[in-house]
């Protein structure tokens, strides 16, 4: 299951730095920009993407509430290496390594959890790249479906088996084209692996999904 941050912790991260709230759409940060400040999402969600220099973005991650974004924060003068903007009103924690760092010596239990986000996110990576560079464009929508639809996740909108995804939300997320991934789900939904709704997507076969790998 997801590793997050629970409620009970979120008070380290406010002693330790300030709330802001971001709009839809908003910026957190931007590629490229020195790095120095750790994001404890509180509220909503935020989409997680490279930006190449032909202008084309790869999603990398949509988090959500108890999630941490800008761990690259804790390497000495660093980098941005993606961008990261708000999906829905977000509220943030921000602070510093070295102003959380009184409160990790003090809580086993937050120091645990952070290496835990380090290792989650570390393996996401993996699974991403897996997902954009082995698999065909068949394999990469099944492989997110059946990925995001594991545990049902209500802060990100995972209800059940359903995700609140729109096509085009969902090609992003999948860096293929609007039109190819509405043509695969349609064909996925006339095998009966999925149902289709508005901005909804539903997985009923996993079984079915999961024969696309040999």
């Amino acid at each position: 299951m997801m590793i997050k941050v629970p409620e009970s912790l979120f008070f380290y991260f406010e002693r330790a730095g300030i709330t802001r709230t971001v709009p839809p759409g908003g910026i957190v940060y931007m590629q490229g920009e020195p790095a120095g400040t750790i994001y404890l999402i509180k509220k909503g969600r935020v989409r997680i993407y490279y930006m190449g220099d032909d202008g084309r973005e790869i999603t990398l991650a949509v988090m959500e509430a108890g999630r941490l974004v800008g761990d690259s924060s804790f390497l000495s003068q660093s980098s941005r290496p993606t961008t990261v903007s708000a999906v829905n009103e977000v509220t943030l924690i921000s602070c510093t390594a070295q102003s959380l760092m009184p409160y990790l010596m003090k809580s086993e239990e937050l120091c645990l959890i952070l290496f835990q986000l380090l290792t989650d996110s570390c393996n996401h990576l993996c699974s991403q790249v897996k997902r954009l560079t082995l698999y065909d464009r068949r394999q990469k929508v099944a492989s997110f479906l059946l990925e995001e639809t594991e545990y049902p996740n209500p802060d990100k909108g995972i209800i059940g088996s359903t995700l609140p995804y729109s096509h085009e939300e969902l090609a992003i997320c999948v860096g293929l084209n609007r039109v190819t991934v509405t043509k695969i789900l349609n064909e996925f939904c006339g095998h009966g692996y999925i149902g289709l709704g508005y901005r909804k997507i539903t997985v009923t076969d996993r079984t079915g999904l999961e024969s696309l790998f040999p």
